[in-house]
């Protein structure tokens, strides 16, 4: 086929965010836009559960302010499993390129995420993006 849809690398999501309606409005987003939510929990403690029971994650979207904690904390136990994390916030946190792959700044247009998902692939591929959206700052690197 010469107009195949190329196979998404990232399929499997995490989403770890405690505003209701962010955090089902991109739950629904990318479910219909044919990623698999692994989970989508409000939590320090659930999100770390969740990534603890070996999970087949491909990608954390985590904000950084949550009810119970920092989702810094997050990063780590993503970060210590090879899990790529991306900060979906208001304000990055200044070790965020320690931690995380990418930056998406609230409040974003939901095209920004599918693109700054889309760019993360290109970069596991090996390729660097041709645009990125001006929410999303891109902290990987093509090896």
């Amino acid at each position: 086929m010469l107009f195949a849809r190329k196979e998404r690398r990232i399929t499997r999501i995490l989403v770890v965010e405690d505003e209701p309606l962010v955090a089902f409005d991109t739950e629904h987003f990318l479910g219909s836009e044919g990623f698999e939510i692994v989970g989508t929990v409000d939590t320090v403690v659930d999100a770390c559960g969740v990534i603890e029971r070996g999970e087949d994650i491909h990608l954390v979207l985590v904000d950084v302010n949550l009810s119970d904690g920092s989702g810094v904390t997050v990063a780590q136990a993503a970060a210590d499993r090879g899990i790529k994390v991306v900060f979906v916030t208001g304000n990055c946190p200044g070790d965020a390129r320690a931690l995380a792959v990418g930056c998406l700044a609230k409040p974003y247009a939901q095209r920004d995420l599918l693109t700054a998902i889309a760019a993360l692939e290109k970069v596991m591929d090996g390729k660097m993006p041709k645009r990125l959206p001006s929410s999303f700052k891109l902290f990987a690197t093509v090896a």
